[in-house]
C-alpha cells in the first residue's frame, strides 16, 4: 500500500492547508519512472517529517497541470499552507529529506500571486488545459468512430474557430 496521496481536481485544495511536497509526474516518462521508488520512500518518511507527500498524473488530470503550469516532468512543489515553491534540487532521497528538515524551502521565493495554483489566472489555465482535452476527444472521435480524414476533422475545427471568431467579432 502505497503512502503517496493520489490527487486529482477534485480534492487538490487539500494542498492548500499543511505542509506537502508534489510531484506531477506521467506514467510513460522515463525520469517520472526512475524516481517513483524514492518518492514512495519519502512518503513512508512523511509522517516524521511533518508533511504529506501527493503525486498527480498528469495524463489524467490535465487541468491540475495546467493550474501548476506544468511543462516539464516530473515537476516537484513544495506547498506550506497554501504557499507554493518549485523544487529544483535532486531528486535524491537523503536531499529531498534535508529539503524538509533543514528548512531550505524558505529560502526559495514562493510562487508569484498571479501564478499561484489557487489564483484565478490558474483557474483559467485549467479550464484552457479541459477544452484542449475536449477539442481532443473530438477529433478522435471524428477520426477514429467516424472514420473522417484527419484533414477534414483539421477543416472543421478551423471553420468553427474562424465562425466562432466571426460571433465575438460582431
Amino acid at each position: 500500500r502505497s503512502s503517496v496521496r493520489v490527487l486529482c481536481g477534485s480534492n487538490w485544495s487539500l494542498v492548500l492547508q499543511g505542509q506537502w511536497m508534489l510531484e506531477f509526474y506521467a506514467p510513460w516518462c522515463p525520469a517520472c519512472q526512475q524516481i517513483e521508488a524514492t518518492w514512495e520512500s519519502f512518503a513512508k518518511e512523511s509522517e516524521q517529517l511533518g508533511i504529506t507527500v501527493g503525486k498527480v498524473d498528469v495524463t489524467q488530470e490535465p487541468g491540475l497541470s495546467g493550474r501548476f503550469f506544468v511543462t516539464t516532468l516530473p515537476t516537484i512543489y513544495h506547498a506550506n499552507d497554501g504557499v507554493f515553491r518549485r523544487y529544483r534540487g535532486s531528486r535524491t532521497l537523503e536531499d529531498l529529506q534535508g529539503y524538509i528538515l533543514e528548512r531550505k524551502w524558505e529560502a526559495v521565493e514562493p510562487v508569484a500571486g498571479w501564478k499561484s495554483p489557487s489564483s484565478i489566472m490558474m483557474h483559467g489555465m485549467a479550464g484552457l488545459f479541459h477544452f484542449s482535452g475536449w477539442i481532443r476527444q473530438i477529433h478522435n472521435y471524428l477520426t477514429g468512430t467516424l472514420g473522417v480524414h484527419v484533414w477534414i476533422s483539421y477543416a472543421i475545427f478551423i471553420l468553427a474557430t474562424l465562425l466562432i471568431g466571426l460571433l465575438l467579432g460582431l
